[in-house]
Protein backbone atom coordinates (compact mmCIF):
# COMPACT_ATOMS: atom_id res chain seq x y z
CA UNK A 1 0.00 0.00 0.00
CA UNK A 2 2.36 2.73 -1.17
CA UNK A 3 -0.24 5.45 -1.16
CA UNK A 4 -0.51 4.71 2.50
CA UNK A 5 3.05 4.33 3.69
CA UNK A 6 4.33 6.56 6.30
CA UNK A 7 6.25 9.66 5.38
CA UNK A 8 10.43 8.78 4.83
CA UNK A 9 12.67 10.34 7.43
CA UNK A 10 10.00 10.80 9.59
CA UNK A 11 9.20 10.34 13.47
CA UNK A 12 6.70 9.05 15.37
CA UNK A 13 6.70 10.35 19.26
CA UNK A 14 4.82 7.95 22.26
CA UNK A 15 4.67 8.84 25.86
CA UNK A 16 3.53 6.82 28.87
CA UNK A 17 3.04 8.44 32.28
CA UNK A 18 2.66 5.82 34.39
CA UNK A 19 2.74 5.74 38.40
CA UNK A 20 6.55 6.48 38.89
CA UNK A 21 7.69 7.95 35.42
CA UNK A 22 7.12 9.60 32.13
CA UNK A 23 9.02 7.02 29.05
CA UNK A 24 8.55 8.20 25.95
CA UNK A 25 9.93 6.26 22.57
CA UNK A 26 10.23 7.34 19.36
CA UNK A 27 10.20 5.08 16.16
CA UNK A 28 10.89 5.75 12.39
CA UNK A 29 9.19 5.47 9.50
CA UNK A 30 10.39 1.67 9.08
CA UNK A 31 9.12 1.38 12.96
CA UNK A 32 12.21 1.22 14.47
CA UNK A 33 13.12 2.83 17.71
CA UNK A 34 15.16 5.57 17.72
CA UNK A 35 15.34 7.44 20.72
CA UNK A 36 14.01 6.76 23.92
CA UNK A 37 14.09 8.73 27.71
CA UNK A 38 12.83 7.84 30.77
CA UNK A 39 12.01 10.96 33.59
CA UNK A 40 11.34 9.53 37.06
CA UNK A 41 9.33 11.29 39.34
CA UNK A 42 11.51 11.29 42.52
CA UNK A 43 14.16 11.83 41.64
CA UNK A 44 13.91 13.88 38.37
CA UNK A 45 11.61 16.74 40.36
CA UNK A 46 12.68 15.49 43.90
CA UNK A 47 10.73 19.19 44.76
CA UNK A 48 7.50 17.62 44.92
CA UNK A 49 8.92 14.75 47.69
CA UNK A 50 6.91 11.89 46.33
CA UNK A 51 7.71 8.34 47.41
CA UNK A 52 7.02 5.99 44.41
CA UNK A 53 5.68 8.52 42.32
CA UNK A 54 2.72 9.57 44.74
CA UNK A 55 1.75 10.90 48.37
CA UNK A 56 0.03 8.35 50.49
CA UNK A 57 -3.07 9.70 53.22
CA UNK A 58 -0.76 9.25 56.54
CA UNK A 59 -4.02 8.27 58.64
CA UNK A 60 -4.76 5.29 56.25
CA UNK A 61 -7.66 5.51 54.87
CA UNK A 62 -6.65 4.60 51.71
CA UNK A 63 -6.32 7.78 49.59
CA UNK A 64 -3.73 8.20 47.51
CA UNK A 65 -2.48 10.80 45.03
CA UNK A 66 -0.17 12.73 42.77
CA UNK A 67 0.22 16.47 42.28
CA UNK A 68 -1.02 17.67 39.36
CA UNK A 69 1.50 20.00 37.73
CA UNK A 70 4.39 17.49 38.37
CA UNK A 71 2.98 15.33 35.39
CA UNK A 72 3.21 18.55 33.53
CA UNK A 73 6.06 19.51 34.26
CA UNK A 74 7.90 16.08 33.67
CA UNK A 75 6.48 16.35 30.07
CA UNK A 76 8.67 19.60 29.52
CA UNK A 77 11.44 17.95 30.96
CA UNK A 78 11.09 14.84 29.02
CA UNK A 79 11.29 17.17 25.83
CA UNK A 80 14.37 18.27 27.48
CA UNK A 81 16.19 15.66 27.91
CA UNK A 82 15.25 14.23 23.96
CA UNK A 83 16.38 17.28 22.72
CA UNK A 84 19.86 17.15 24.29
CA UNK A 85 21.20 14.17 21.68
CA UNK A 86 20.17 16.92 18.74
CA UNK A 87 17.20 14.87 18.30
CA UNK A 88 15.12 17.30 15.55
CA UNK A 89 11.58 17.81 16.44
CA UNK A 90 10.95 18.99 13.13
CA UNK A 91 10.45 15.48 11.99
CA UNK A 92 7.86 14.51 14.47
CA UNK A 93 4.88 13.79 12.07
CA UNK A 94 2.42 12.37 14.77
CA UNK A 95 2.17 12.23 18.61
CA UNK A 96 0.54 10.08 20.68
CA UNK A 97 0.38 8.59 24.37
CA UNK A 98 -0.81 6.92 27.72
CA UNK A 99 -1.71 8.08 30.92
CA UNK A 100 -1.90 5.25 33.63
CA UNK A 101 -5.37 3.79 33.00
CA UNK A 102 -7.10 5.17 36.47
CA UNK A 103 -5.70 8.73 37.37
CA UNK A 104 -7.95 11.75 37.16
CA UNK A 105 -7.08 15.26 36.50
CA UNK A 106 -9.61 17.61 37.14
CA UNK A 107 -9.44 21.28 35.09
CA UNK A 108 -6.05 23.23 35.78
CA UNK A 109 -6.83 23.03 38.30
CA UNK A 110 -9.77 22.39 40.65
CA UNK A 111 -7.70 20.21 42.87
CA UNK A 112 -3.68 20.32 43.49
CA UNK A 113 -4.00 16.30 43.80
CA UNK A 114 -5.52 13.97 41.38
CA UNK A 115 -6.03 10.66 42.52
CA UNK A 116 -4.81 7.73 40.80
CA UNK A 117 -5.18 3.63 40.49
CA UNK A 118 -3.61 3.24 44.04
CA UNK A 119 -6.36 4.89 45.74
CA UNK A 120 -9.03 2.70 47.05
CA UNK A 121 -10.46 5.48 49.71
CA UNK A 122 -14.38 5.21 47.22
CA UNK A 123 -15.57 2.04 48.66
CA UNK A 124 -19.18 3.70 49.71
CA UNK A 125 -19.23 5.29 45.95
CA UNK A 126 -18.42 2.14 44.21
CA UNK A 127 -21.82 0.48 46.32
CA UNK A 128 -23.83 3.65 45.17
CA UNK A 129 -23.14 3.31 41.74
CA UNK A 130 -23.49 -0.52 41.73
CA UNK A 131 -26.90 -0.32 43.56
CA UNK A 132 -27.84 2.51 40.86
CA UNK A 133 -27.79 -0.47 37.86
CA UNK A 134 -29.11 -2.93 40.18
CA UNK A 135 -26.15 -4.70 41.64
CA UNK A 136 -22.19 -5.62 40.49
CA UNK A 137 -23.06 -7.66 37.32
CA UNK A 138 -25.72 -5.58 36.18
CA UNK A 139 -23.09 -2.66 35.87
CA UNK A 140 -20.81 -5.45 34.17
CA UNK A 141 -22.61 -6.27 31.65
CA UNK A 142 -23.03 -2.39 30.48
CA UNK A 143 -19.49 -1.24 31.16
CA UNK A 144 -17.62 -4.15 31.29
CA UNK A 145 -16.57 -4.05 34.96
CA UNK A 146 -17.84 -3.82 37.77
CA UNK A 147 -16.94 -0.67 40.19
CA UNK A 148 -13.22 -0.68 41.73
CA UNK A 149 -12.21 1.97 43.81
CA UNK A 150 -9.23 3.13 41.58
CA UNK A 151 -11.59 3.58 38.61
CA UNK A 152 -12.64 7.59 38.13
CA UNK A 153 -16.27 7.50 37.92
CA UNK A 154 -16.23 7.04 41.88
CA UNK A 155 -13.46 9.24 42.29
CA UNK A 156 -15.62 12.11 40.77
CA UNK A 157 -18.99 10.75 42.72
CA UNK A 158 -16.51 11.13 45.92
CA UNK A 159 -16.03 14.67 45.09
CA UNK A 160 -19.36 15.75 44.08
CA UNK A 161 -20.45 14.57 47.21
CA UNK A 162 -17.76 15.82 50.12
CA UNK A 163 -16.41 19.28 47.90
CA UNK A 164 -19.65 19.93 45.75
CA UNK A 165 -18.42 23.34 45.71
CA UNK A 166 -15.48 22.04 43.84
CA UNK A 167 -17.26 19.79 41.80
CA UNK A 168 -19.72 22.73 40.20
CA UNK A 169 -16.41 25.18 39.58
CA UNK A 170 -15.27 22.36 37.14
CA UNK A 171 -15.55 22.59 33.72
CA UNK A 172 -13.98 19.44 32.67
CA UNK A 173 -12.78 16.32 33.55
CA UNK A 174 -10.52 13.97 32.23
CA UNK A 175 -7.95 11.61 32.85
CA UNK A 176 -4.39 12.03 32.73
CA UNK A 177 -3.94 10.89 29.69
CA UNK A 178 -6.58 13.55 28.19
CA UNK A 179 -9.14 10.44 26.85
CA UNK A 180 -11.56 8.75 27.94
CA UNK A 181 -9.39 5.55 28.22
CA UNK A 182 -11.84 4.19 31.48
CA UNK A 183 -13.92 5.69 33.86
CA UNK A 184 -16.72 2.94 34.40
CA UNK A 185 -19.23 5.31 32.93
CA UNK A 186 -18.97 3.80 29.33
CA UNK A 187 -21.38 1.55 27.60
CA UNK A 188 -18.72 -0.20 26.61
CA UNK A 189 -18.53 2.21 23.76
CA UNK A 190 -20.41 5.19 24.35
CA UNK A 191 -21.61 7.25 27.94
CA UNK A 192 -23.86 5.33 30.04
CA UNK A 193 -27.00 7.50 30.94
CA UNK A 194 -27.26 5.46 33.94
CA UNK A 195 -23.42 5.47 35.45
CA UNK A 196 -23.63 9.33 34.71
CA UNK A 197 -26.65 9.86 36.61
CA UNK A 198 -26.02 7.56 39.34
CA UNK A 199 -22.36 9.28 39.19
CA UNK A 200 -22.81 13.17 39.39
CA UNK A 201 -25.37 15.40 37.48
CA UNK A 202 -24.25 17.53 34.66
CA UNK A 203 -21.28 15.09 34.27
CA UNK A 204 -21.52 14.37 30.57
CA UNK A 205 -20.82 18.15 30.19
CA UNK A 206 -17.55 18.48 32.13
CA UNK A 207 -16.98 15.05 30.17
CA UNK A 208 -16.77 15.97 26.50
CA UNK A 209 -17.34 13.86 23.93
CA UNK A 210 -15.88 10.11 23.29
CA UNK A 211 -13.73 9.62 19.91
CA UNK A 212 -12.07 6.98 18.16
CA UNK A 213 -8.39 6.18 19.35
CA UNK A 214 -7.13 6.35 16.05
CA UNK A 215 -8.78 9.99 15.68
CA UNK A 216 -6.79 13.17 15.65
CA UNK A 217 -7.33 15.37 18.06
CA UNK A 218 -5.75 18.59 16.55
CA UNK A 219 -2.20 19.70 15.59
CA UNK A 220 0.81 20.34 17.99
CA UNK A 221 0.15 23.19 20.26
CA UNK A 222 2.22 26.65 19.39
CA UNK A 223 3.65 26.21 22.68
CA UNK A 224 5.74 23.13 21.39
CA UNK A 225 6.35 24.59 17.99
CA UNK A 226 7.97 27.67 20.00
CA UNK A 227 9.81 26.04 22.47
CA UNK A 228 11.02 23.26 21.18
CA UNK A 229 10.70 23.39 16.79
CA UNK A 230 7.61 20.90 16.35
CA UNK A 231 6.71 21.15 13.08
CA UNK A 232 3.23 23.03 12.99
CA UNK A 233 1.36 20.46 11.36
CA UNK A 234 2.27 17.95 13.37
CA UNK A 235 -0.53 15.43 14.51
CA UNK A 236 -2.09 14.97 18.37
CA UNK A 237 -3.36 11.31 17.71
CA UNK A 238 -5.71 11.07 20.45
CA UNK A 239 -4.01 9.70 24.07
CA UNK A 240 -5.03 6.05 25.75
CA UNK A 241 -4.19 3.82 28.98
CA UNK A 242 -1.55 2.42 29.21
CA UNK A 243 -3.18 -0.96 29.10
CA UNK A 244 -4.50 -0.32 25.58
CA UNK A 245 -1.36 1.04 24.81
CA UNK A 246 0.37 -1.99 25.85
CA UNK A 247 -2.05 -4.20 23.52
CA UNK A 248 -0.50 -2.00 20.44
CA UNK A 249 2.88 -2.34 21.21
CA UNK A 250 2.86 -6.21 22.09
CA UNK A 251 0.89 -6.33 18.42
CA UNK A 252 -1.95 -8.29 19.96
CA UNK A 253 -4.46 -8.21 17.08
CA UNK A 254 -6.02 -11.62 16.33
CA UNK A 255 -8.95 -13.06 18.25
CA UNK A 256 -6.60 -15.69 20.65
CA UNK A 257 -3.91 -14.03 21.06
CA UNK A 258 -3.05 -13.73 24.46
CA UNK A 259 -0.25 -11.34 26.64
CA UNK A 260 0.92 -11.94 30.08
CA UNK A 261 2.69 -9.46 31.79
CA UNK A 262 4.32 -10.62 34.78
CA UNK A 263 5.13 -7.49 37.05
CA UNK A 264 3.81 -6.54 40.60
CA UNK A 265 0.88 -6.77 39.06
CA UNK A 266 0.09 -9.82 36.60
CA UNK A 267 -2.04 -9.00 33.86
CA UNK A 268 -3.61 -10.97 31.25
CA UNK A 269 -4.56 -9.13 27.75
CA UNK A 270 -6.34 -11.21 24.98
CA UNK A 271 -8.35 -10.05 21.86
CA UNK A 272 -11.80 -11.00 21.17
CA UNK A 273 -14.57 -10.11 19.20
CA UNK A 274 -17.64 -11.62 21.46
CA UNK A 275 -16.92 -10.47 24.45
CA UNK A 276 -18.09 -12.22 27.97
CA UNK A 277 -18.23 -9.60 30.57
CA UNK A 278 -17.47 -10.79 34.67
CA UNK A 279 -16.96 -9.87 37.56
CA UNK A 280 -13.21 -10.57 37.95
CA UNK A 281 -12.26 -8.69 35.02
CA UNK A 282 -12.53 -6.01 32.02
CA UNK A 283 -13.73 -5.66 28.92
CA UNK A 284 -12.85 -2.46 26.90
CA UNK A 285 -13.13 -1.30 23.20
CA UNK A 286 -9.74 -2.26 21.41
CA UNK A 287 -7.93 0.52 20.92
CA UNK A 288 -6.66 -0.63 17.79
CA UNK A 289 -10.01 -2.37 16.71
CA UNK A 290 -12.66 -0.44 15.71
CA UNK A 291 -15.08 -3.41 15.58
CA UNK A 292 -13.72 -5.23 18.66
CA UNK A 293 -12.67 -5.44 22.27
CA UNK A 294 -9.66 -6.26 24.29
CA UNK A 295 -10.10 -8.21 27.80
CA UNK A 296 -7.80 -7.60 30.95
CA UNK A 297 -7.55 -9.46 33.95
CA UNK A 298 -5.55 -8.24 36.97
CA UNK A 299 -3.63 -10.09 39.64
CA UNK A 300 -2.27 -8.07 42.75
CA UNK A 301 -0.57 -11.11 43.86
CA UNK A 302 2.12 -11.22 41.11
CA UNK A 303 6.24 -10.34 41.50
CA UNK A 304 5.77 -9.76 45.16
CA UNK A 305 3.98 -13.24 45.52
CA UNK A 306 6.88 -14.52 43.73
CA UNK A 307 9.46 -13.00 45.87
CA UNK A 308 8.71 -13.29 49.18
CA UNK A 309 8.48 -17.76 48.48
CA UNK A 310 11.70 -16.95 46.81
CA UNK A 311 12.63 -15.24 50.13
CA UNK A 312 11.09 -18.01 52.29
CA UNK A 313 11.77 -21.11 50.36
CA UNK A 314 14.72 -20.53 48.29
CA UNK A 315 17.13 -18.96 50.12
CA UNK A 316 16.67 -15.81 48.47
CA UNK A 317 17.99 -16.77 45.24
CA UNK A 318 16.32 -16.83 41.91
CA UNK A 319 18.76 -20.08 40.99
CA UNK A 320 17.76 -21.79 43.73
CA UNK A 321 14.26 -21.00 42.78
CA UNK A 322 14.63 -22.21 39.24
CA UNK A 323 16.29 -25.23 40.30
CA UNK A 324 13.04 -26.16 42.67
CA UNK A 325 10.60 -25.38 39.51
CA UNK A 326 12.38 -27.28 37.04
CA UNK A 327 13.36 -30.47 39.54
CA UNK A 328 9.83 -30.78 40.66
CA UNK A 329 7.49 -32.82 39.42
CA UNK A 330 4.77 -31.33 37.20
CA UNK A 331 0.62 -31.12 39.03
CA UNK A 332 2.20 -29.61 42.10
CA UNK A 333 -0.90 -27.95 42.73
CA UNK A 334 -4.22 -28.90 45.47
CA UNK A 335 -2.35 -29.94 48.24
CA UNK A 336 -3.22 -29.02 51.76
CA UNK A 337 -0.87 -27.42 53.50
CA UNK A 338 -1.11 -26.82 57.87
CA UNK A 339 0.11 -24.38 60.35
CA UNK A 340 1.72 -26.82 63.15
CA UNK A 341 2.05 -24.80 66.21
CA UNK A 342 5.66 -24.20 68.14
CA UNK A 343 7.28 -26.06 64.73
CA UNK A 344 10.19 -24.02 62.91
CA UNK A 345 11.37 -26.47 60.49
CA UNK A 346 10.31 -27.24 56.83
CA UNK A 347 9.46 -30.83 56.11
CA UNK A 348 11.33 -32.59 53.52
CA UNK A 349 10.70 -31.68 49.96
CA UNK A 350 7.87 -29.06 50.90
CA UNK A 351 10.16 -25.80 49.71
CA UNK A 352 10.75 -27.00 46.32
CA UNK A 353 7.06 -28.12 46.21
CA UNK A 354 6.27 -24.83 47.34
CA UNK A 355 7.68 -22.71 44.36
CA UNK A 356 5.91 -25.25 41.69
CA UNK A 357 2.83 -25.16 43.61
CA UNK A 358 2.72 -21.18 43.71
CA UNK A 359 3.98 -20.41 40.33
CA UNK A 360 0.88 -23.61 38.51
CA UNK A 361 -1.50 -22.16 41.09
CA UNK A 362 -0.89 -18.31 39.47
CA UNK A 363 -0.70 -19.32 35.83
CA UNK A 364 -3.99 -22.00 36.44
CA UNK A 365 -6.04 -18.86 37.47
CA UNK A 366 -4.76 -17.05 34.84
CA UNK A 367 -6.32 -19.69 32.66
CA UNK A 368 -9.61 -20.55 34.17
CA UNK A 369 -10.23 -16.61 34.28
CA UNK A 370 -8.88 -16.06 30.69
CA UNK A 371 -11.53 -19.14 29.58
CA UNK A 372 -14.35 -17.60 31.61
CA UNK A 373 -14.11 -14.00 29.28
CA UNK A 374 -13.54 -15.75 26.13
CA UNK A 375 -10.14 -17.26 25.78
CA UNK A 376 -9.52 -20.66 23.25
CA UNK A 377 -7.95 -23.37 24.72
CA UNK A 378 -5.49 -23.10 23.72
CA UNK A 379 -4.17 -19.87 22.49
CA UNK A 380 -3.27 -19.08 19.55
CA UNK A 381 -0.07 -17.80 21.10
CA UNK A 382 0.96 -15.86 24.24
CA UNK A 383 3.34 -12.55 24.60
CA UNK A 384 4.97 -12.61 27.76
CA UNK A 385 6.56 -9.38 29.29
CA UNK A 386 7.05 -7.46 32.34
CA UNK A 387 10.56 -8.63 34.50
CA UNK A 388 9.79 -12.18 35.30
CA UNK A 389 9.41 -12.66 31.05
CA UNK A 390 12.97 -12.68 31.49
CA UNK A 391 12.75 -16.18 33.79
CA UNK A 392 13.44 -18.65 31.41
CA UNK A 393 11.69 -21.55 33.66
CA UNK A 394 8.63 -19.30 34.76
CA UNK A 395 8.09 -19.07 30.85
CA UNK A 396 8.67 -22.71 30.51
CA UNK A 397 5.55 -23.42 32.94
CA UNK A 398 3.85 -21.05 31.15
CA UNK A 399 3.91 -23.20 27.78
CA UNK A 400 3.56 -26.75 29.73
CA UNK A 401 -0.01 -25.27 31.33
CA UNK A 402 -1.38 -23.30 28.56
CA UNK A 403 0.15 -25.24 25.78
CA UNK A 404 0.85 -22.96 23.12
CA UNK A 405 3.87 -21.23 22.26
CA UNK A 406 5.48 -18.43 24.10
CA UNK A 407 7.08 -15.84 22.87
CA UNK A 408 9.23 -12.48 24.55
CA UNK A 409 9.29 -9.05 23.09
CA UNK A 410 12.90 -7.06 22.42
CA UNK A 411 11.81 -4.59 24.86
CA UNK A 412 9.66 -4.28 27.74
CA UNK A 413 8.64 -0.93 28.00
CA UNK A 414 5.15 -1.88 25.48
CA UNK A 415 3.08 1.47 26.63
CA UNK A 416 5.05 4.06 25.49
CA UNK A 417 6.23 1.90 22.61
CA UNK A 418 2.62 1.36 21.57
CA UNK A 419 1.98 4.69 21.65
CA UNK A 420 4.58 6.02 19.15
CA UNK A 421 2.88 2.71 17.12
CA UNK A 422 -0.53 4.45 17.88
CA UNK A 423 0.74 7.79 16.78
CA UNK A 424 2.01 6.72 13.22
CA UNK A 425 -1.89 4.59 12.91
CA UNK A 426 -3.51 7.74 13.51
CA UNK A 427 -1.21 9.31 11.26
CA UNK A 428 -1.97 6.78 8.27
CA UNK A 429 -5.89 6.71 9.47
CA UNK A 430 -5.96 10.45 9.07
CA UNK A 431 -4.37 10.23 5.71
CA UNK A 432 -7.09 7.62 4.37
CA UNK A 433 -9.86 9.82 6.10
CA UNK A 434 -10.64 6.28 8.10
CA UNK A 435 -9.91 3.84 10.26
CA UNK A 436 -7.46 0.93 8.72
CA UNK A 437 -6.23 -2.05 10.86
CA UNK A 438 -3.42 -1.28 12.30
CA UNK A 439 -1.55 -4.90 11.55
CA UNK A 440 -1.75 -3.47 7.91
CA UNK A 441 1.31 -1.09 9.26
CA UNK A 442 3.33 -4.33 9.76
CA UNK A 443 2.43 -7.38 8.75
CA UNK A 444 4.83 -8.15 6.18
CA UNK A 445 7.62 -6.68 7.97
CA UNK A 446 7.13 -7.45 11.33
CA UNK A 447 10.65 -8.96 12.06
CA UNK A 448 12.41 -6.27 10.60
CA UNK A 449 11.18 -3.61 12.77
CA UNK A 450 11.56 -2.82 17.08
CA UNK A 451 8.27 -4.61 17.60
CA UNK A 452 9.10 -8.04 16.71
CA UNK A 453 8.90 -10.64 19.22
CA UNK A 454 11.24 -13.70 19.44
CA UNK A 455 9.89 -17.77 20.03
CA UNK A 456 11.33 -18.39 23.87
CA UNK A 457 9.48 -21.92 24.76
CA UNK A 458 7.85 -23.90 22.82
CA UNK A 459 4.31 -25.47 23.29
CA UNK A 460 4.02 -27.92 26.34
CA UNK A 461 2.98 -32.12 25.94
CA UNK A 462 -0.44 -31.87 25.01
CA UNK A 463 -0.96 -34.98 27.04
CA UNK A 464 0.18 -32.75 30.28
CA UNK A 465 -1.89 -29.55 29.37
CA UNK A 466 -4.99 -31.88 29.40
CA UNK A 467 -4.02 -33.06 32.96
CA UNK A 468 -3.56 -29.43 33.65
CA UNK A 469 -7.32 -28.98 32.76
CA UNK A 470 -8.61 -31.02 34.85
CA UNK A 471 -6.65 -29.20 37.83
CA UNK A 472 -8.15 -26.45 36.68
CA UNK A 473 -11.39 -27.27 36.62
CA UNK A 474 -11.36 -28.75 39.97
CA UNK A 475 -9.86 -24.87 41.15
CA UNK A 476 -12.38 -23.21 39.64
CA UNK A 477 -14.61 -25.09 41.19
CA UNK A 478 -13.73 -24.45 44.43
CA UNK A 479 -13.40 -20.62 43.82
CA UNK A 480 -16.96 -20.67 43.63
CA UNK A 481 -17.48 -22.20 46.23
CA UNK A 482 -15.71 -20.18 48.16
CA UNK A 483 -17.56 -16.92 46.44
CA UNK A 484 -20.64 -18.17 46.95
CA UNK A 485 -19.80 -18.87 51.04
CA UNK A 486 -17.90 -15.85 51.61
CA UNK A 487 -18.59 -13.35 48.91
CA UNK A 488 -15.74 -11.19 46.72
CA UNK A 489 -13.55 -8.45 48.46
Amino acid sequence: MPELSLPQDSYFLGFDSSTQSLKATVLDSNLNIVASELVRFDSDLPHYKTKDGVYRDPSGNGRIVSPTLMWLEALDLMLQKLSKPNFDFAKVAAVSGSGQQHGSLENAFSIKESPIWMDSSTTAECRAIEKAFGGALELVHVTGSHAYERFTGPQIKKIFDTRPEIYSSTERISLVSSFMARMNLMDIKSWSKVALEATAPGLESKLGELAPAYAVAGNIAPYFVERYHFNKDCLVVQWSGDNPNSVAGLTLNIPGDLAISLGTSDTVFMITKDPNPGLEGHVFPNQVDAEGYMVMLVYKNGSLTREDVRNCYADKSWDVFNKFLQQTQPLNVGFHRYIIENFSGTPDGLKEKEVRALIEGQLLSMWAHAERFGMPSPPKKIIATGGASANHCILSAIASIFGCDVYTVQRPDSASLGAALRAAHGWLCNKKGGFLPISDMYMHKLEKTSLSCKLSVSAGDQELVSKYATLMNKRIEIENQLVQKLGRC
